[in-house]
């Protein structure tokens, strides 16, 4: 079971069922780990386990088919996976089904099919809303179609997710930008952010090998999903998930990019340092020779160090000598100055 900030989730994946084509980072069986396709029977038997190891926690978990291309699988094959689920959402059990796909395949006729089995949520793979990126990448979709297939997703009553990518080839930081205030726009009521993986046996693999593509360095895309956090709260749109799943399989066919471990955790850091500088730079010049207190919520202490004290190490670079402390009267999130 997979669990997102707000959503607990029992996930099969399809590994590239449904896909027209071959997009330029793709390898979903190295990212979910999978090598075959789900059976309706190992749907039903995987879900029934699950109730019964959850209990009461159950009735707010969902039944999830991420990787693919859900709404352009087989017909006969995406209903008996449907089929197989819906008897098992509602009436205490889970809250509802989940599926992820791309935006040119959600018309009318596969929405109403969707909304009589149970699918509460459907997420779309964006990526980006850049044309030109999108073409770079092979996505097979444009910009229009996001937009579009969200809106009848809304209209046909299921709640919207939204995906996008960052460090596609030809993507910039400020084409990512842009990308996340037209999303946001969109109203989604989740999103999820990919920093791109160069992955073995996959396009970008050769154009990384052949010297035609460069993945920006951990370090930009850590302080570029910062910012992508940061925006994405002030609209109140919640990021339940940033960056692959750590594994082995992952570990052990990538190349290059945007990858760690514990990215959201590097990237939350990297936030509150971005809030320290503010701090320091509105009372302090750079250099100022006494140390300075700055206090946080106890939640909060250590995104507010950074990993192994690194946002203490950076700021010490700058010219402030730091020292953190702990105040449960500071609010989540808050950075206050403590005067001596």
């Amino acid at each position: 079971m997979s669990r997102g900030d707000r959503h607990a989730n029992v996930a099969f994946f399809v590994p590239h069922l449904g896909c027209p084509n071959q997009c330029s980072f793709c390898n979903q069986r190295t990212i979910s780990g999978q090598q075959h396709p789900p059976s309706p029977e190992e749907v039903r038997w995987i879900c029934r386990e699950a109730l019964d190891r959850l209990g009461e926690r159950a009735a707010q978990a969902e039944i999830a088919f991420f990787g693919g291309s859900f709404t352009a699988i087989e017909r006969g094959y995406m209903v008996s996976l449907l089929e197989a689920a819906a008897p098992l959402v509602g009436e205490g059990r889970f809250s509802g089904i989940r599926l992820s796909t791309r935006p040119d395949a959600v018309g009318e006729e596969v929405l109403e099919l969707l909304g009589n089995y149970g699918v509460t949520v459907i997420e779309l793979g964006a990526q980006s809303m850049d044309d030109r990126v999108l073409r770079r990448n092979l996505r097979g979709h444009t910009a229009s179609q996001v937009e579009d297939a969200s809106e009848r997703i809304h209209r046909h009553g299921f709640s919207l997710g939204l995906q996008m990518m960052t460090g596609l080839d030809g993507q910039s930081s400020e084409s990512c930008l842009d990308t996340a205030a037209r999303l946001a726009e969109l109203e989604p009521e989740c999103v999820r952010i990919y920093p791109t993986v160069v992955l073995k046996g996959t396009l970008l693999a050769e154009r990384y090998l052949n010297g035609a593509y460069a993945p920006p360095p951990l370090e930009e895309t850590v302080s570029l999903g910062a910012r992508l956090l940061d925006f994405f709260e002030e609209k109140e749109i919640p990021v339940i998930r940033f960056g692959l799943h750590a594994s082995r399989e992952v570990e052990g066919q990538m190349l290059a990019g945007g990858y760690h471990p514990a990215l959201r955790e590097l990237c939350e850091a990297r936030r509150f340092l971005f809030r320290e500088q503010a701090v320091l730079e509105k009372h302090f010049p750079k250099g100022w020779a006494e140390p300075v207190r700055l206090a946080v919520n106890p939640r909060d202490i250590s995104k507010a160090l950074g990993q192994k004290r690194k946002n203490l190490q950076l700021l010490e670079q700058e010219g402030w000598r730091v020292f953190m402390v702990q105040d449960e009267n500071v609010g989540v999130g808050r950075i206050q100055l403590k005067h001596s």
